[in-house]
């Protein structure tokens, strides 16, 4: 009978530490895994393209009004 009871004890150990243990480590072990390969494949592609160019503003185009923009000389 004691051993029956050590065994269903071990057995209940066991399946715990599994299930609040081993799995959830893995998971979260998989999950930065990912995590880092897309980061490293982000660098890559950042390194490989260089720095992006900022967009050129272009300057507002002039109506034809009676207000002419003018910049002062100095």
């Amino acid at each position: 009978m004691l051993r029956v009871l050590l065994i269903a004890l071990l057995i209940y150990f066991l399946y715990r530490f599994i299930f609040n243990f081993l799995i959830p480590v893995g998971r979260a072990t998989r999950e930065m895994k990912q995590k880092m390969n897309e980061f490293q494949s982000r660098m890559q592609q950042q390194q490989g393209f260089g720095p992006t160019p900022e967009p050129v503003k272009e300057s507002p185009k002039r109506k034809n009004d009676d207000y002419i923009d003018f910049e002062e000389v100095k």
